[in-house]
């Protein structure tokens, strides 16, 4: 009983996100907040929560997350406080409401907004209440842009999270724009809605093996979140759900009932991340319910012996 209230207790939570009314920051009202990460690249946020990237190169800029109107409108007012280039390109990194809206104001503003037919697809079925489909479409594993004699990589790494997720590469500049793939010094979001858990550890892999040292992300719960990081924070986040995973397969085999690790599993060396507290246990039944789905891989493989 006490598991089926704290499934419906879920339940009912995300059917409040989902039928509250959407509200965005007036863009004249708002605290807005550019730091410039490198030399004509600059970080965006509005409050620290959702953070987006631009670029300003000789031909025009380059913007790589929408998010809302409200925060695309304060970020395109920000750009024209630094630069008169006109906005060019507004990349979106995959279908989700809260990162894919507001690309009218890119488009009002000039810009070309681009993702993965894959996030266009899903965006056209299921359209939100402040999303436009995107210009243009791209298809496959890679694309490669260029502006102003900057070059964009385009990585489709396939399912981790969301649909059509895309990794921006900018390799002349050694950065990485990456979205909710990777929030540095904070536990897996809740029961970490539309991930796949194995898929996203090896997606995680291959962004390590790509060409960057330093990276903005779309949340960042750093001292200074603007400030972005580095392979190093890749790298962990990996580390975390590999972690999670075995501390898992440990209580298994030593004969924990299943249903009771959520509560029992402890990671103190991630005790010191956001949400540690409030959502270690809902990441475990996360991880118990993908290994119980299918041919129960938990369960030892039967000893073969030599005859």
């Amino acid at each position: 009983m006490r598991n089926q209230n704290f499934i419906v207790s879920i339940l009912l939570s995300m059917c409040l996100l989902l039928t509250t009314p959407l509200t965005y920051a007036d863009s004249d009202e708002a605290d807005k907040s550019v730091l410039e990460i490198a030399a004509n690249v600059y970080s965006f946020s509005l409050d620290g929560g959702y953070i987006s990237m631009f670029v300003v190169t000789d031909e025009g800029v380059m913007v790589f997350e929408t998010m809302n109107s409200g925060h695309a409108k304060a970020m395109v007012a920000a750009i024209k406080k630094i630069t008169d280039k006109p906005i060019k390109y507004a990349f979106q990194s995959h279908n989700h409401w809260d990162h894919a809206s507001g690309g009218q104001v890119l488009l009002d503003a000039g810009a070309d907004t681009i993702a993965h037919a894959e996030a266009i697809a899903w965006m056209e079925a299921n359209p939100g209440r402040d999303t436009v489909l995107p210009q243009t479409s791209w298809e496959g594993n890679r694309k490669d842009m260029e502006l102003g004699g900057v070059k964009v990589e385009l990585h489709y790494l396939g399912m981790n999270h969301g649909l059509g997720m895309t990794v921006f590469i900018l390799p002349q500049l050694n950065i990485a724009y990456i979205a909710d793939i990777v929030t540095p010094n904070r536990i897996i979001f809740s029961v970490a809605p539309d991930f796949n858990l194995r898929e996203w550890e090896r997606s995680l892999g291959e962004i390590l093996a790509l060409d960057f040292e330093k990276a903005v992300f779309s949340h960042n719960e750093l001292p200074n979140p603007l400030a972005g990081g580095n392979k190093e924070h890749v790298a962990l986040q990996l580390k975390y759900i590999k972690d999670l995973r075995a501390a898992f397969f440990a209580e298994l085999q030593q004969g924990t009932n299943p249903m009771l690790i959520p509560k029992q599993l402890k990671l103190p060396e991630y005790e010191n991340w956001v949400g540690y507290s409030d959502w270690l246990e809902m990441n475990v039944w996360r991880i118990l319910a993908d290994e119980f789905m299918g041919p129960f891989p938990w369960r030892p493989e039967p000893q073969q012996t030599n005859q």
